[in-house]
């Protein structure tokens, strides 16, 4: 009878001791990358989320807006406005205007944004109610900010009865907002209409 060596089978042990640590190994490495491949996917889609919901919700609303009269034209617009329902903070600073109207479109930023003294193309901004004292900020629902615009500033020329303008105001999150202003049919004896 020929006796066996055990040398062999100690071979084949650890080479499939080996090939199966292998491809352990190759497995773990396998896994880190989806994991982290799946963190990286999750936080982007996260944040994209986040940027297209403050594109729709951080958006301002018109609560009022009424215009200064001067003989037969609106001189002066004066629109009180609040953060729509599910906006967040909203900073009137970094907004921008369009203002399309009779006599061309104007881009408006706000005063603090632009050197006043080299361009008219701008507007500025009163607090109408305002607890917190946050001007030009609005952090609270209750809160309400008068953008004011000085028409013959930027445009040259006033607003004429029965005229009309729309505005576009955009938030820095890139939400917009359309409110179109009419002028009354006559503005003879009045010292204030609503737009």
């Amino acid at each position: 009878m020929v006796r066996e060596t055990t040398n062999d089978r100690g071979q084949v042990g650890i080479g499939t001791l080996i090939v199966f640590i292998a491809m352990v190994l190759v497995a773990a490495i396998a896994a880190g990358v989806l994991i982290n491949t799946a963190g990286f996917l999750q936080s982007k889609s996260e944040q994209t989320g986040q940027q297209s919901s403050a594109q729709v919700s951080d958006r301002l609303q018109e609560v009022t807006t009424t215009g200064e009269v001067s003989g037969s034209d609106v001189v002066n617009v004066n629109m009180t406005v609040s953060t729509a329902p599910g906006a967040g903070e909203i900073d009137l600073t970094n907004t921008t205007i369009s203002w399309i109207g009779p006599s061309g479109t104007y881009r408006l930023t706000h005063e603090d944004s632009v050197n006043t003294s080299l361009t008219n193309d701008y507007f500025t901004v009163t607090a109408f109610k305002d607890a917190d004292n946050s001007i030009p900020v609005i952090n609270d629902p209750d809160d309400r900010m008068t953008i004011n615009f000085d028409v013959s500033g930027f445009s040259g020329s006033e607003l004429g009865e029965g005229e009309s303008v729309e505005v576009e105001i955009t938030t820095m999150s890139g939400a917009t907002t359309s409110v179109r202003l009419n002028v009354p049919e006559s503005l003879s004896g009045k010292t204030s209409v609503s737009l």
